[in-house]
């Protein structure tokens, strides 16, 4: 395990034509198990869930986890063209949502890069449009 890597993650949602961005910079620990790659990081407030730790884990462009676990808990599985239903926490409660994965793109040993695009509902309602960029700087 590689620890401190930095990491660059910014995460836009679309709803409807509202596009919103973040952007966060930290240090994360690096691992890699055969095909499997994981990247983790302590969340703080700047996410919102601090005291939670997020681990992603992504298995060529085939599969892909987002795990949340501390003090809020939460399991995606992104797999591209499939939808998944996955439990998440947040402050103000629990849910179960479904996520439609459209993209993996895992450059991580190449070009230190990682994008995924997917779809969340709850209860088949649209909720909105995702995108995850994660780079290794």
């Amino acid at each position: 395990m590689k620890d401190n890597i930095t990491i660059l993650l910014k995460s836009i949602q679309w709803i409807d034509d509202d596009k919103t961005e973040t952007e966060l910079i930290t240090k994360a620990r690096y691992q890699k198990n055969g095909d499997k790659i994981k990247i983790s990081y302590d969340d703080t407030s700047a996410t919102g869930f601090e005291g939670s730790v997020t681990d992603i884990e992504v298995e060529g462009e085939k599969n892909a986890t987002v795990m949340r676990s501390g003090t809020t808990n939460s399991l995606i599985t992104l797999e591209p063209e499939k939808k998944h239903y996955c439990h998440y926490e947040t402050p103000y409660g629990d849910m179960q949502i479904g996520v439609y994965t459209h993209k993996i793109e895992n450059k991580l040993e190449t070009e230190k890069s990682l994008y995924m695009k997917y779809t969340i509902d709850i209860n088949s309602a649209y909720v909105s449009d995702n995108e995850i960029i994660l780079e290794i700087k």
